[in-house]
């Protein structure tokens, strides 16, 4: 029997461990979901989203659990709180728009004809979730797809193996159906098996590039639908006009948050000429502050990465970056932690460029390269000059100027003045090799059902 486990960053011991389900079983448990879809869809959608939303206080109610869970499943230091802050506003957001998002759209109502567009949910929806983020990258999909009437089957990373188990138990405790919402321990091998055999009706993906491919692969010829959300290197644009103190605070922060890895996490920014020097002398400083350690420390600020094998990847872009002419600015003094393991320090980079692979490939760790720009231009170019897109972070005084700059970037969200945020209200999407498809908002819950039209000649 394999065994999926996950190893903590905080001592390197096994936290957890589950055995792999085989594929009998994940088939007879993905049979178990299609059988009780219909059921489920025939429910009234103020059911499913009152239960939907049930399940969510239910997990809320787990909170002293699951913030040490996972700060020893991934890292994040306790002094965060978990995820609940963004977890509880997007399924708020989600539910009140529910109505809205998945009402008909009425064409013609006539003595002659009736004409409409309804949306019908997919089936059965197969939520691959990431370890970064496990509780509010899950629930973007899983909430608007129980609520528009599928039925979910939820795989989390290895990483944060217990996180998927946490929260079927949750929802199902509050009342939502066991079959309705299905957790599964699956290696790779079962997934992309179940893929192929067509076992879902939409696949909604959270990680890397290469595993997108993967499911793409797998997924090939079955004209199964699917969201994918994968690498990022978002940027920064600090212009002339901005207020730098602010763009300090917001940028650092939005660069070594949960040790960087933030899917819309800046890992490169340009600042105009006139605020170069005094942008990166306050960035320095903003980032020596933190204090690396033991996550489970209320006094930590900055945890270790989330496996030794992410740290090594950061330290090896940092060096190729300083053999190829960069400086880096944080002194290793302030950060005795940093073990050469999972435990790894800030680090500000300048005198970098885009020959260097820290400033092209995702870094996803808490390190920024920073250079000097004169010009809009010159800043739009080097926010292209790069295969993601994700966001990208506009600071300036003039909307209209931010506005115009926005419509020339390949990107999926422009931020004015913050960064690092993802509003609910607003489609989360990406462009080029961050994927395609999109979550959250009212075209969430299009991606999460189908339209069917009616053509109705009365007699």
């Amino acid at each position: 029997m394999t065994m999926i486990q996950c190893i903590s960053p905080v001592d390197g011991s096994v936290y957890a461990e589950r055995p792999a389900s085989s594929l009998e079983a994940a088939s007879e448990a993905v049979a178990r979901s299609r059988r009780t879809q219909k059921d489920w869809a025939k429910r009234s959608l103020e059911d499913r989203v009152q239960l939907v939303m049930k399940g969510v206080a239910r997990l809320n109610e787990m909170v002293d659990e699951v913030v040490p869970e996972l700060a020893w499943q991934m890292g994040r230091p306790i002094r965060y709180g978990g995820e609940f802050k963004g977890f509880n506003e997007r399924s708020n957001y989600v539910a009140s728009v529910a109505a809205e998002a998945l009402a008909p759209i009425e064409i013609e109502s006539s003595a002659a004809f009736t004409r409409r567009i309804e949306r019908e949910p997919h089936g059965v929806v197969f939520v691959i979730a990431p370890w970064n983020y496990p509780y509010m990258t899950a629930i973007n999909t899983v909430a608007p797809a129980l609520m528009a009437g599928n039925t979910v089957i939820i795989k989390h990373a290895a990483q944060t193996l217990l996180v998927g188990e946490r929260m079927v138990r949750a929802f199902v405790e509050a009342g939502v159906p066991a079959d309705v919402f299905q957790n599964l321990f699956l290696d790779h091998a079962t997934s992309e098996k179940l893929i192929a055999a067509g076992s879902f009706n939409f696949i909604n993906f959270t990680g890397s590039v290469a595993g997108g491919r993967a499911v793409e692969k797998a997924a090939a010829g079955t004209f199964t639908g699917m969201g994918l959300e994968l690498g990022g290197k978002d940027p920064g644009y600090v212009m002339e006009d901005a207020d730098l103190d602010a763009a300090v605070d917001t940028l650092m922060d939005g660069a070594t948050f949960n040790s960087g890895q933030c899917c819309c996490g800046i890992e490169r920014i340009y600042v105009h000429e006139s605020l170069y020097d005094a942008f990166v002398e306050k960035s320095v400083a903003w980032v020596s502050n933190y204090k690396l350690g033991n996550p489970l420390d209320k006094e930590t600020s900055l945890g270790p990465m989330a496996n030794v094998r992410f740290a090594k990847t950061v330290r090896q872009q940092v060096a190729d970056a300083v053999a190829k002419g960069a400086k880096a600015l944080v002194d290793p003094k302030l950060f005795p932690q940093d073990d050469g393991g999972a435990y790894l320090m800030p680090q500000i980079l300048v005198d970098v460029d885009h020959s260097m692979e820290f400033m092209r490939e995702e870094t996803f760790g808490p390190a920024v390269g920073i250079m000097k720009v004169k010009s809009d231009a010159e800043a739009v170019d080097l926010m292209n000059d790069c295969k993601y897109g994700l966001t990208v972070s506009l600071w300036t005084k003039d909307e209209e100027r931010a506005s115009r700059i926005g419509t020339e970037i390949e990107t999926g969200t422009v931020f004015m003045n913050r960064c690092d945020y993802l509003d609910p209200a607003l489609v989360w999407t990406g462009v080029k090799e961050t994927g395609r498809g999109g979550s959250l908002s009212v075209l969430g819950f299009h991606n999460l059902t189908r339209p069917k039209s009616y053509h109705l000649k009365k007699a």
